[in-house]
């Protein structure tokens, strides 16, 4: 009896006509809305009323091409779920020509391994695949810049995902910036061999030093070494730095120095040495530092532990703070010990505080004691 109702209310759903538009809930359609986006936007399971909120132009589009998008997505392998979260986060896709989209799937498949692949830095990464396709010139030249360098496939790929700024412009911009970070490294006594190497660390960890001038990377040089550092420590910052020389300017540097110089108590050799160890110390203003210092002086650490391990000094106040009250629960006291163990990423301090209360907790073993046995 139960199979008979069941089958004959299946029967009666199948004759029941899809909902007007106008009468589904939550998709009251706005007026000067294009009807023909929203309602597939509604059959995609995108939230609307995110796109409503966040970029609500989109839906007064026209032409819009929401179907034909997702059916790109899904012939790339993107499943349901991924493309409405594709969409509901950059819902202007649907304004983008099909046919300029084949064509972007075809540039980026240049470089990506596979469509798979491609389809999670479209989720990641949304406005650097849809992008106008005036670009399509400059991204092409580009892409066989890099290439031409041997730079690995998966390094290209992130460049073009993170900074897609740097893919749009024309190459020869690229290009002088990469030949300046190469004739800096070859100035600074670099090996020959390991320059491909050192370029793809650098590239991968701060894209947008790409986006950045050649003249600010020679000033920024040129101050260090007015400071006294020599061509090896030159290298090795510009190295630990990651890029990120960049992003400084020779007054800033000069003040944040001075500052760190005032605060320690050190000599300007000492200086060096310490920057060396925590290059941080070139880019931090001048707040955040005192913020740092006196939030571990506070915390009853001397001025001679923060500098014998000044890396301290990257971690917020906040961290250093529930760091000390951990180590504190296993039994050390950052005081009198190193500050070795309150440095480092998470994991490592995990590993440092477990390591401590698994020795608190242990019982000491006399290897010369007699053992007790059964008489």
């Amino acid at each position: 009896m139960l199979r008979l109702l069941a089958a004959s209310l299946c029967l009666q759903c199948q004759r029941v006509p899809a909902l007007p538009l106008s009468l589904r809930p939550c998709v009251t359609l706005r007026p000067t809305e294009n009807q023909q986006t929203v309602e597939a936007l509604y059959d995609l399971s995108v939230d609307i009323q995110r796109v409503r909120k966040l970029k609500g132009w989109v839906l007064h589009r026209s032409p819009a091409y929401t179907r034909e998008v997702a059916a790109l997505l899904k012939d790339m392998g993107a499943s349901g779920p991924i493309i409405a979260r594709i969409l509901a986060g950059h819902p202007e896709a649907v304004l983008c020509d099909p046919g300029q989209m084949r064509a972007q799937r075809e540039l980026w498949m240049l470089v990506c391994p596979s469509q798979k692949e491609l389809v999670g830095i479209i989720e990641k990464f949304p406005a650097s695949f849809f992008t106008s396709s005036c670009h399509h010139d400059n991204q092409r030249n580009n892409i066989a810049f890099f290439q031409s360098l041997n730079l690995n496939k998966r390094i290209v790929t992130k460049l073009m995902a993170s900074a897609p700024q740097s893919f749009s412009r024309p190459v020869e911009q690229n290009q002088a910036m990469v030949q300046t970070l190469q004739q800096t490294y070859r100035d600074l006594g670099g090996e020959e061999a390991n320059m491909k190497i050192w370029l793809q660390k650098l590239l991968s960890q701060n894209p947008f030093v790409l986006l950045k001038p050649p003249e600010v990377l020679r000033q920024n040089m040129l101050f260090l070494r007015d400071k006294g550092f020599s061509t090896a420590q030159l290298l090795r910052l510009l190295s630990k730095l990651r890029g990120f020389v960049t992003e400084l300017n020779p007054d800033s540097m000069r003040s944040t120095l001075a500052y760190s110089q005032d605060a320690m108590g050190c000599s300007e050799a000492e200086l060096r040495d310490i920057v060396l160890k925590c290059p941080a110390l070139l880019y931090y203003p001048e707040e955040v530092l005192d913020e740092r210092f006196q939030g571990l002086l506070s915390a009853g650490i001397s001025m001679s532990q923060i500098t014998a391990t000044p890396t301290v000094l990257e971690l917020t106040t906040q961290i250093v703070s529930y760091r000390i009250q951990r180590l504190r629960g296993a039994g050390y006291d950052v005081r009198t010990g190193s500050l070795d163990v309150v440095n480092g990423t998470k994991k490592d301090f995990e590993m440092s505080c477990g390591k401590l209360q698994l020795r608190r907790e242990r019982p000491l073993f006399n290897p010369v004691a007699p053992l007790q046995g059964d008489d």
